[in-house]
């Protein structure tokens, strides 16, 4: 089970719960920073670049066709 949440949302309630949800099981609690997904996408020079080409081509109308159709396995 993954719960994402806020630092400041951490309180004895969901401590409880935890606790009532697992019983008397071993668990392992690993506790880690997230990467804002934009952030991360804007992180690097060659990855704003490719991204702000791909918006002005939206916003131009340069837009590339795709039937999905024929990506997708057929049964």
């Amino acid at each position: 089970t993954s719960f994402h949440l806020k630092a400041n949302e951490l309180n004895e309630d969901f401590l409880k719960k935890l606790q009532y949800m697992f019983k008397s099981k071993a668990i392992s609690i690993t506790v880690e920073e997230e990467v804002d997904e934009t952030e991360y996408l804007l992180s690097t020079a060659a990855n704003r670049k490719h991204l702000d080409d791909a918006i002005k081509n939206v916003k131009n109308g340069k837009l590339k066709e795709v039937n999905i159709d024929k990506y997708l396995k057929k049964k």
